[in-house]
């Protein structure tokens, strides 16, 4: 039989969420052992759903997944292994679940099964005799001299079919060879480094710290990390039956499936797992990559009915797509892979949860365990102190701990602010709003609850239909919006435009709902009800340059008070799936490509051809305290929308090449503009990146005055009333608490400013001061009631991170 052995793409849904084409680089030298990862608090302390995610992009258009299709069939069982009875639909009953021994108790359970499950020998007998014949057909392929260039524009002489990126790196340097997880072809595709080069080409060696794409290295090694994960809990679980794992964007990585007799994992499993996983890394077990037709993957799984689904699903018949190889596991998988399970050096199960079978309740109940790990065992010791520091700055406890927000089953998603909480809302509202009036926004407002027929038009319901909370008036299809974009084209469309209006900047902090799956809601970070600090400015395209600078110092504005770093990505053309004219494309990126140069000369990247279908796009992306990467601003040019909704301006003359049909009437040119982002998440990434120690112009405490005794409570009120009326947070503690009490209650609280009055400072008319970010704690300072509010004041106005009144 001919086999095409041919990369498939037809599965891209099962592999690493990310895996765009981007520009690669060969890292001239080794990073640091351990850099934080992208939003380690995360991995801690959420389970998402992966398999129904929603995108949290401000403008999205379509789901970052596609809906799945529905389940066929799966009432029935799957053969299960080894002559066992195989997994129970729904959600597991208690009754059944097998008592998990400790292995050093000496009691029954078995490190593995033994004998192994029946289908691992099948499955390994019909991959050998595939193996076998793909093996004779690369053997049968001609071979020729090829070019191998580096990065540095280092060229290598090669021969197609049988140099691999190992041993060209290998030829290099044996510590780069060791070192290295993944090789990426002509800037364009991640390549197995064990895999053959077929044809001259471009190469990148990437290891665990290369950046590209941001570290999409990293995704590889916690790809094959599951795979040693799902061949753990086959060889140690009874009627194991693998559904989905893949790595997280955060860090890590997870698998689903479903046990015999409905049993579940819990934490007194995690050892084992890992025991397993410990001999599948000893044992240093290559991953092998094959090709095989859809006839073949469904005989090879015919024991599992959820890869049988996968398989039949996303495989179109007569075409084929790959597996993956080590040990004894073989698994439906895109890849690619690291070479062997041995530079797997620590791996440690984190947490486990429920999920389902495609994210749908109506189907089989999953166990899903999740994983870390690391090349290097000392990087594993750096993780799990991270995770602590995480775990003290999660916005969720520090929410409760101040009494900010809350959340209640009667709306899952949505937050309920407490008045603590919604004075650091209404700072950042208030922040962006004077930023506004500065910089020439008008704020609209629109209805929260539009027809269909909008979203139809804008091309949302085609696309995101399934992610937007619906509902029907007057037998008319309504839906909650779950973006501002089209309204906004209304508001544009409401009259005559001329270009004397250009550029128009609307701005509106409206109410959004997005049902997101309510696996993936988690504190602030992920909701359903939310609101953006949201712009939308309709131009010429010969004013989109001023604008784009004039965002850039925009976003420079607003994150500087809170001490974030930031670095920005271009995304480009997809060539695939693009609208609009190509000569505007081309000059739309050549002039973000000059905005990035003159703001942040050498310190932006391209992501190649990731760009949305509608127009090029700059996303910006935060660094906080705990050098944690967080999405957040976005500058999106689009030109789809203003041809959608027929948006037109009434130029001075005709230019040739923009001109609507019907006259001087020219197109416009939309941009979508957030910084903040959502402020609900906006305010967990502050929180997390404080540690919940606001700095003093945010903070829902500034100031707190407490009297030496009770003679002293009138003079306390009266303090504090005079700064609340002059516009701060103030108020004084009149309990019968001791002062020593007081003083500490106000220190864990994290007010900005103590003071303590008493005989003197009532005859002097002062405060006694303890700042909270003084470098020496408990030092005190009296100052005058008068001076102290005006430094306050001044304080206010800086917006500096650091709370001193020795600043102004």
């Amino acid at each position: 039989m001919h086999l095409r052995f041919l990369r498939s793409t037809v599965l891209h849904s099962l592999r690493q969420p990310s895996n765009q084409l981007r520009t690669a680089i060969l890292p001239s030298a080794h990073l640091n052992p351990f850099r934080p990862l992208p939003t380690f608090q995360r991995i801690a302390s959420r389970a998402m759903s992966a398999e129904a995610g929603l995108s949290t992009a401000p403008h999205p258009t379509t789901s970052i997944s596609e809906p799945a299709a529905p389940a066929q069939d799966l009432t029935s069982p799957s053969p299960a292994a080894n002559g066992s009875k195989p997994p129970k639909e729904g959600k597991p009953k208690e009754g059944k679940v097998k008592e998990k021994k400790e292995k050093k108790s000496g009691e029954s359970e078995p490190l593995e099964l033994s004998p192994p499950p029946e289908f691992f020998s099948e499955r390994i007998k019909i991959y050998d005799e595939y193996k076998a014949k793909y093996d004779k057909w690369v053997s049968e392929q001609p071979r020729e001299p090829i070019t191998i260039t580096l990065p540095d524009g280092k060229e290598i002489e090669g021969t197609s079919w049988e140099t691999t990126p190992l041993s060209i790196a290998k030829g290099i340097a044996t510590s780069l060879a060791e070192r290295i997880i993944i090789a990426k072809v002509n800037n364009q595709e991640l390549w197995d480094l064990n895999r053959p080069l077929e044809s001259s080409c471009r190469l990148a060696l990437l290891d665990f710290d290369s950046p590209d794409n941001n570290y999409e290295a990293r995704q590889v090694f916690w790809h094959s990390s599951a795979h040693v994960l799902g061949e753990a809990c086959e060889r140690r679980y009874d009627g194991c039956c693998l559904g989905y794992g893949p790595p997280l964007e955060e860090g890590g990585f997870f698998y689903d499936m479903s046990l015999a007799e409905g049993r579940t994992i819990g934490q007194d499993d995690y050892a084992g797992i890992e025991d397993v996983a410990k001999k599948a890394v000893k044992e240093k077990q290559p991953f092998e990559r094959l090709e095989l037709p859809k006839e073949v993957l469904l005989e090879m799984f015919k024991y599992n009915k959820y890869k049988q689904h996968y398989i039949n699903d996303k495989v179109a018949d007569g075409t084929s797509s790959t597996v993956y190889r080590c040990g004894p596991l073989i698994d439906l998988c895109l890849g690619p892979h690291v070479p062997h399970t041995g530079r797997i050096k620590s791996l440690a199960v984190t947490k486990n949860s429920s999920s389902y079978f495609l994210g749908d309740a109506k189907n089989d109940t999953f166990q899903r365990v999740y994983g870390m790990s690391f090349p290097d065992s000392k990087q594993m010791t750096e993780y799990k102190k991270y995770l602590e520091e995480a775990a003290k700055r999660d916005h969720r406890r520090i929410g409760k701990e101040q009494e900010l927000f809350t959340f209640s089953e009667l709306s899952p998603g949505s937050a309920f602010f407490l008045p603590m909480g919604m004075r650091i809302y209404n700072s950042l509202v208030a922040f962006i709003k004077s930023e506004y009036h500065a910089r020439g926004f008008s704020e609209v407002g629109s209805p929260n609850i539009f027809n269909s027929k909008l979203w139809e038009a804008s091309g949302h319901w085609q696309n995101y239909a399934e992610d937007m909370f619906k509902l029907k008036v007057d037998d008319e299809q309504y839906a909650l919006k779950p973006m501002n974009c089209p309204g906004h084209c209304v508001i544009f469309d409401s009259r005559e435009r001329s270009y004397r209006e250009l550029p128009l900047r609307f701005a509106e902090f409206g109410v959004l709902h997005r049902n997101e799956a309510s696996g993936a809601l988690s504190g602030l970070s992920r909701v359903r009800r939310f609101i953006q600090d949201d712009a939308h400015i309709f131009c010429t395209a010969d004013q989109v340059e001023a604008e784009m600078h004039s965002a850039f110092d925009f976003l420079k504005t607003v994150y500087e008070p809170f001490g974030f770093t930031f670095k920005v990505g271009l995304s480009t053309r997809n060539p695939k799936k693009w609208v609009g004219d190509l000569n505007v494309w081309n000059k739309a990126e050549a002039t973000l490509r000059d905005v990035l140069e003159k703001q942040m000369p050498g310190k932006w990247h391209i992501n190649e051809e990731d760009a949305a279908f509608y127009g090029p796009k700059l996303d910006f992306q935060l660094t906080d305290a705990l050098k944690r990467h967080w999405q957040c601003g976005t500058i999106q040019l689009d030109f789809n929308l203003p041809e959608r909704f027929d948006l037109k301006y009434r130029g001075p003359e005709q230019v040739a090449g923009s001109a609507v049909a019907g006259g001087a009437f020219q197109r416009p040119v939309m941009i979508h503009r957030a910084i903040l982002g959502s402020i609900e998440r906006f305010i967990a990434i502050v929180t997390e990146s404080t540690a919940g120690k606001w700095p003093f112009w945010l903070s829902p405490r500034q100031v707190v005055v407490i009297p030496v005794a009770a003679p002293y409570k009138e003079y306390a009120t009266q303090v504090a009333k005079k700064y609340w009326d002059a516009g701060l947070y103030a108020e004084a503690d009149l309990s019968d608490n001791t002062l020593k009490k007081k003083i500490r209650n106000a220190q864990v609280a994290q007010w900005n400013f103590i003071m303590v009055v008493g005989q003197d400072e009532l005859e002097g008319q002062a405060v006694n001061i303890r700042q909270r970010d003084d470098e020496v704690q408990g030092r005190e300072e009296t100052v005058k009631v008068d001076v102290a509010l005006e430094k306050m004041l001044k304080l206010k106005e800086a917006k500096s991170p650091v709370s001193k009144l020795d600043q102004v």
